[in-house]
């Protein structure tokens, strides 16, 4: 429908190439998507490490945020951080995977239940939250890594105060990764997730060994935790109200989903049925919780029992770094070295899983919902402004992994409860009633995590608002820019609706645009004659009605499917379903004059009303200031004036 472009430069091409990267089958729908070769993807366990180097990588830091936060009783909050992983967070997202397969996640499981604009505010709230959560695995774990660097006893003296700069540049050196390619991303992750976690089993079962050949250690804790909370009710009390402080230790499960597109599956898989990628991804899932859990009951055990208490405090040498500890405590400064290395490495990877799942997760909703530019649904353009706001968040918070811990449980726990909720309904609607109350006690767990969380730490819902707030400003600007925008996808037009427009190519094309009201014949003979009269038309002019039903105004792009139906006899209608009037029509006549050859005609009548308050009418509800906004989608579409349609208005 629309006239040649200039051909892109040599910078233009190379930075939209991407489209096809990410978040392919069903991630980029619409008109500007680049046309998709087979997608082979990755073995199940691949993508696991993919997702692996955000989840594993959380033994970087978790013992000592367990250790800070439960103390002694660290060892059995875990526990029963476990035990939510594994019968809570482990079932809904097998579930989410089931149902979400192309890994849009729980998100698109809610939107579904919600239309028009509240629908789309409210997956906006979600998204905002989802960005709190991935952009914050990014700058955390690299400032993480960074201390790391700066901590290790050989490079203290010459790294002290380097800390920004380097988590800078780590933060950079993710996004050219990603600028290169991202299946190279995967490979990286296999190497440096195999590596860490054969160095983490190393440094367990020393610690392991050293707690066992040193039998008072165990006793002295035990008597310690008794003398300290007195017995074993209590300790699980407190341990339960301790527990989401320990809420990133759930930090995979959404990445998890959010890489499914990149499981490889059965070669019987089909877009509409991929069995073999939905029986893997809970492979992907299961296997990864299992390993996590294990990790985490033996290093919150063996880092409780052998690391003084001081040294978990800020300023400590175990501070953000305890099994690091432990290596250089027990196995030596090379080894210990080694260690910090493969950490390092792995936390600063750890962004990778989460800009994977934002180059998945945001080019399937906004440019969707025209709350994006056109190049949002590149991979390119988007990990530069993934990594720009990588920057300043971690400018912000001075590139410190304590001040971002609350923003990134608070985007972990929001997800995750809103997933537990989107599973209940999907349950419940399946009418499977034992699903429906487990994923119900579920739910209620998490939001109970989730509202201890923000009551304990409130700076995370701050954060998360801001990040909300950022992204309803730039979508609205977004779509106001774009308001102008031809938004059809195509136009099909059935066998009536053909004939009235072959019929009427052999005179002139003229339509009459008209708001269906009643429907009935003084309607139309009505409009005929006003038209007639406005235009100083003759009255053996031949007219067809175009006639369009605003169904969900908030969509901004869609088919059209154009049907003719005869009026009492004598009247010709083209009847048209559209979230937008004005883009209708617009729609319409470019396709009758592709159609044709012929440039048609339309007629207006002038909307009654304040222009501004008409222009928010088709801003928000798809109708309003009809002809001259017609006329203005007709001109960005179409910048030939010869071969424009033509609008009338009386």
């Amino acid at each position: 429908m629309v006239t040649t472009e200039h051909p892109p430069s040599r910078l233009r091409a190379w930075m939209l190439e991407g489209l096809s990267d990410m978040g392919k089958h069903g991630g980029v729908p619409g008109p500007h998507a680049a046309p998709e070769p087979p997608h082979q993807g990755e073995r199940w366990w691949r993508v696991m490490c993919l997702t692996g180097v955000d989840y594993f990588s959380t033994l970087g830091y978790q013992p000592g945020i367990a250790a800070l936060a439960a103390g002694l009783l660290s060892p059995i909050a875990t526990i029963v951080l476990v035990i939510v992983t594994l019968a809570g967070a482990l079932p809904v997202y097998r579930r989410v995977a089931e149902e979400s397969p192309h890994g849009e996640g729980s998100i698109a499981m809610l939107e579904r239940l919600l239309s028009f604009w509240k629908g789309k505010l409210f997956v906006l709230t979600l998204l905002g939250f989802a960005a709190t959560d991935f952009l914050i695995t990014i700058t955390l774990s690299a400032a993480d890594a960074s201390t790391h660097l700066v901590e290790n006893p050989h490079l203290t003296s010459a790294l002290h105060g380097y800390q920004m700069l380097i988590t800078l540049f780590l933060v950079a050196l993710l996004g050219a990764v990603f600028l290169k390619g991202f299946l190279e991303a995967i490979g990286v992750a296999v190497a440096l997730v195999g590596v860490y976690l054969a160095l983490n089993v190393v440094v367990v079962a020393v610690g392991i060994w050293h707690v066992v050949t040193a039998e008072h250690l165990v006793t002295d804790w035990a008597n310690a935790l008794t003398a300290e909370h007195g017995n074993v009710f209590v300790m699980i009390g407190v341990a339960l109200i301790v527990f989401p402080k320990l809420a990133l230790g759930l930090s995979g499960f959404e990445t998890g989903v959010a890489v499914m597109p990149h499981v490889r599956g059965d070669a019987s898989d089909t877009e509409d049925h991929p069995r073999g990628r939905i029986r893997d991804a809970k492979k992907l899932l299961t296997t990864a919780a299992v390993i996590m859990s294990c990790f985490l009951i033996a290093t919150s055990f063996i880092t409780t029992l052998l690391i003084p208490e001081n040294e978990f405090k800020p300023g400590g040498q175990a501070n953000g770094r305890a099994l690091a500890y432990l290596a250089h405590e027990y196995l030596g400064g090379a080894f210990g070295t080694v260690y910090d290395v493969s950490t390092i490495a792995i936390l600063w990877f750890a962004g990778a899983s989460a800009m994977a799942g934002l180059l998945n997760l945001m080019p399937r909703y906004l440019p969707r919902y025209g709350m994006a530019p056109h190049w949002a649904r590149a991979v390119r353009p988007m990990v530069i402004v993934f990594t720009l706001i990588a920057f300043l968040v971690t400018w912000i918070f001075d590139a410190s992994v304590d001040k971002q811990g609350s923003a990134y449980a608070t985007g972990v726990l929001v997800l995750i409860s809103s997933a537990a909720i989107a599973v209940t309904i999907a349950a419940r609607k399946a009418r499977q009633r034992r699903w429906t109350v487990l994923f119900a006690i579920i739910a209620v767990v998490f939001l109970y995590t989730t509202v201890a969380n923000v009551l304990e730490r409130p700076d995370g819902v701050k954060i998360g608002a801001c990040f909300i707030a950022g992204i309803m400003m730039v979508s609205l600007l977004s779509r106001l820019a774009r308001a102008f925008e031809l938004r059809v996808t195509s136009v099909m037009m059935d066998p009536m609706a053909e004939r009235f427009v072959r019929d009427m190519a052999s005179r002139k094309i003229r339509f009459i645009a008209n708001e269906p009201d009643q429907r009935d014949l003084a309607e139309y003979r009505d409009k005929v004659e006003q038209i007639r009269a406005d235009n100083d038309m003759p009255e053996h002019e031949d007219f067809v009605f175009a006639e369009v039903t605003v169904t969900d105004p908030s969509e901004f792009e869609a088919s059209l499917n154009v049907r003719g139906e005869v009026m009492h006899g004598r009247y010709r209608v083209l009847t048209v379903e559209s979230a937008s009037v004005p883009n209708a029509l617009a729609a319409l006549l470019l396709h009758v004059r592709d159609m044709t050859g012929c440039i048609p005609h339309i007629y207006f009548e002038w909307t009654e009303g304040n222009p501004f308050a008409n222009f928010l009418r088709f801003f928000l509800f798809g109708q309003g200031e009809v002809a001259p906004v017609t006329r203005e989608v007709l001109r960005e579409a179409e910048p030939d004036r010869a071969r424009r349609p033509r609008v009338h208005t009386g």
